[in-house]
């Protein structure tokens, strides 16, 4: 946690699907939160000085064996509590309650009628649609707790203690389809928790400004940048915390989109005028990829060869001090399994995928946030709109998008398939509507006709996702049209290509990159 002035609330992860929602809509109503284990120790939370906690759904069901659990004591720190789902049935059964299957399991939209005047549904409706998603109910609430609304299926869709500050939801007030769940997560966080609403990003500016400073001193820094909106953020953000204490480090490890180490370098130099070291390392890095296809040992490959890089130009035009970089909160998770009862998803190469030896000591601002939030500090930053609202691009680059082997033949048709998209998604105004589009090439090859010719060419499949911080997404529905003019250029354009697919699954089940 950054240092800890400021109003906190914690968000204990039970492993739900929607943990990461709960955290972003709290910030969205101006308040920090952080993500936690649901085992952190009562002593810990007592050191955060929260101001208020929110026990997270999950998979599981509160009266089997190894469910998970609080630890003893959280419910005695005398801070506000809220269980949403699972986490209710945790308040239910910790003090004494009776959680148990339900006959009748509640799915999708559901009509809650709110009773009495309870303060948690301060200024909403008495009846509103809610979002439920639960298998168990509550068969009997503990003593010293009443229902304070109930839905067709459930006599406890909500409940609160007496006398202590303690609440619960059956439902998922931080989903859109639940109608006022914004404007109840705001009663619990402001009216019961006395939450000053003070976390913004022109504050979040102000104080890393600070932090930096002090972090950082008379040291100078490394900043790896590779041409996205996370590295372009830290990048500005370190720059006006310490000026020329900050030198740029851009390497091509021949990875990247067509068109791009130019762009990427024009920025950094011309128009955010940065000093910036440029590595020109294509043939390194694939030689070290040759005739490796496993994802897991492609990101640890890249990150051990930018490490190296990182350390050579130190040398030679060091010595520095720190290495900043772009790590968000969402690589933090998906490779540290930081929070909850959660396994490593990927290695980031910027995050695990470093090696411990390196000589540098890490400097991540935006560590603690998600790409909606960079992105709202990048245009106070003043950095260009093409950039801030350009598409995510992993750090391994193609390599993540080529599905087995990385080969020259492949990155090249790979590299031509995701230039075609994009420049037909910013023809038909596209661009800007979706998260991210882009190419996947595997070894999958098909039969195709050019002519009277027989062609045995690559599979490409066309990736689309909405979403808005990357720790779940939906597939795009891209009109019909654009996707025939996606697949017509692609196959007439590029030979070695035969047949064009789209890939229709969420995240999750699958993630948003292939690898």
């Amino acid at each position: 946690m950054q240092e800890g002035q400021r109003d906190t609330v914690a968000v204990l992860d039970f492993g739900g699907q929607y943990a990461h929602l709960i955290s972003r809509r709290i910030r969205e109503c101006g308040v920090y939160t952080e993500l936690l284990p649901y085992n952190t120790s009562p002593a810990t939370l007592r050191e955060l000085r929260l101001k208020g906690l929110v026990l997270s759904g999950g998979p599981a069901s509160v009266y089997a064996k190894d469910a998970p659990r609080c630890e003893k004591g959280v419910f005695d720190i005398g801070i506000p509590v809220l269980g949403i789902c699972y986490g209710l049935q945790v308040l239910v059964d910790y003090f004494g309650g009776v959680v148990r299957p339900a006959e009748r399991r509640e799915y999708g939209r559901t009509i809650l009628h709110a009773e009495g005047k309870a303060e948690l549904f301060y200024g909403l409706p008495k009846r509103f649609v809610c979002w439920m998603s639960h298998g168990d109910e509550v068969e009997k609430l503990p003593s010293h707790f009443k229902s304070i609304a109930h839905s067709q299926n459930s006599f406890a869709a909500a409940v609160q203690h007496i006398n202590l500050r303690l609440y619960g939801l059956q439902f998922h007030p931080e989903v859109h389809h639940t109608k006022h769940g914004k404007r109840l997560l705001r009663n619990f966080l402001l009216r019961i928790c006395g939450v000053k609403p003070t976390w913004t990003m022109r504050n979040f500016l102000d104080r890393t400004i600070h932090d930096i400073r002090q972090r950082v001193g008379y040291d100078r820094v490394l900043c790896a940048a590779s041409g996205g909106v996370d590295s372009f953020t830290t990048t500005a953000l370190v720059q006006k915390a310490i000026g020329d204490q900050l030198t740029c480090i851009f390497v091509d490890h021949g990875l990247l989109r067509k068109g791009e180490p130019e762009s990427v370098l024009s920025t950094l130099r011309r128009k955010l005028e940065m000093k910036v070291i440029f590595v020109d390392a294509g043939e390194r890095f694939l030689k070290r990829l040759r005739e490796v296809s496993d994802p897991e040992e492609k990101r640890r490959i890249i990150g051990d060869e930018f490490a190296q890089i990182f350390k050579e130009q130190s040398r030679a035009h060091g010595p520095f001090d720190w290495l900043a970089q772009g790590t968000l909160y969402p690589d933090v998770i998906e490779s540290a399994s930081a929070s909850g009862p959660a396994v490593r998803i990927k290695t980031h190469h910027n995050v695990a995928g470093l090696p411990r030896s390196l000589p540098f000591k890490l400097l991540e601002p935006l560590r603690f946030l998600y790409k909606d939030e960079v992105r709202r500090l990048a245009s106070l930053l003043g950095i260009p709109r093409e950039i801030v609202n350009r598409h995510p691009f992993p750090g391994p680059g193609l390599a993540v998008r080529i599905i087995g082997e990385v080969t020259q033949e492949k990155l090249r048709v790979c590299r031509d398939a995701d230039a075609i998209i994009e420049e037909e998604l910013k023809r038909s105004r596209w661009y800007d509507k979706v998260w991210q589009v882009f190419a996947i090439v595997g070894d999958d090859r098909a039969v195709g006709v050019v002519g009277d010719l027989r062609r045995y060419g690559y599979i490409v499949t066309v990736r689309a996702v909405e979403s808005t911080d990357a720790m779940t997404a939906d597939w795009s529905r891209l009109p019909y049209n654009l996707l025939q003019q996606i697949s017509t250029r692609i196959t007439n354009e590029i030979p070695e290509v035969t047949m064009v697919t789209y890939a229709i699954s969420s995240k999750p089940p699958a993630t948003i990159e292939p690898q």
